[in-house]
């Protein structure tokens, strides 16, 4: 239900225009949210947009490039920090790309793809707003977004895996730059998320997450946006530096996929 929560308050959303950013833009736009929601896809930004001003109470803005370069962001905070009758106070930084590939054959092209915008988006992001939060004496609210493969291992992930445990390690660094200003940093590490590109991807997506976790159901972006937002209102005050994984308990026990199949197969092969 709409409600009045953020209401004032901006909160810039990176890589926001479908799937998980999407539901926490959605998640704060009903909190009364001032939402500037960016993506790299100016057509789909303006279309989540169209949607979420749809949905009120609060209000959506786009602001279309490449959360990976730095100058962009810088921009981006800028953009966000002159909006009128309202104050910048939260930052999400959810763009991030995912590069599937063999170790042994990973390239350098990949790899600078995969960091250029995971960590150093990130780490910049994170600078240009700390940097506005210290100017204007504001007690600003930080949240990145992790993963669970930045906690165990994953087949094929080993440049994301790295990545991901590189932003939770920064939520934890950078609490003592940002706590004595005021302000909070956390990671919010997802695990599998039915969204429209995991589905497009794995067709079974959800069954196989139902299956795998101990919930039993694949996660939502719903469930990502419930906990980002926890951190951003005033229940997540005094907490800083960590990291809350959402994955449904797989990070608990759990194999992959790949590793149940193997199982299977193994299976089959007759006993000798």
């Amino acid at each position: 239900m709409p409600s009045s929560l953020f209401t004032g308050q901006t909160a810039i959303v990176t890589g926001a225009a479908t799937g998980i950013g999407f539901g926490i833009a959605r998640y704060l736009v009903e909190q009364g949210a001032t939402v500037v929601l960016n993506d790299i896809d100016p057509a789909a930004a303006a279309d989540a947009v169209d949607e979420l001003n749809s949905t009120g109470p609060g209000t959506a803005f786009p602001f279309v490039g490449n959360a990976g370069e730095v100058d962009f962001v810088y921009r981006l905070v800028d953009y966000a920090a002159g909006l009128e009758d309202t104050t910048l106070s939260m930052i999400v930084a959810n763009a991030g790309l995912t590069e599937f590939g063999d170790f042994f054959e990973f390239s350098e092209d990949s790899f600078d793809r995969l960091t250029a915008l995971n960590l150093k988006g990130t780490f910049f992001l994170v600078q240009a707003a700390a940097r506005h939060f210290r100017r204007e004496g504001t007690a600003g609210r930080i949240v990145l977004i992790g993963s669970n493969v930045g906690n165990r291992a994953y087949p094929d992930l080993g440049a994301y895996g790295m990545s991901k445990a590189g932003i939770a390690m920064l939520a934890q660094q950078l609490t003592l730059d940002l706590a004595p200003l005021g302000i909070t940093i956390n990671c919010v590490a997802p695990g599998a998320v039915l969204t429209e590109r995991t589905e497009k991807e794995e067709p079974d997506y959800a069954g196989i997450w139902a299956t795998l976790n101990p919930v039993g159901r694949v996660g939502l972006p719903a469930d990502v946006a419930a906990a980002v937002g926890f951190l951003l209102g005033p229940g997540g005050g005094h907490i800083s530096g960590q990291q809350l994984l959402v994955d449904g308990g797989w990070s608990a026990y759990a194999a992959s996929p790949q590793f149940v199949d193997r199982i299977r197969e193994g299976a089959k092969k007759p006993h000798i």
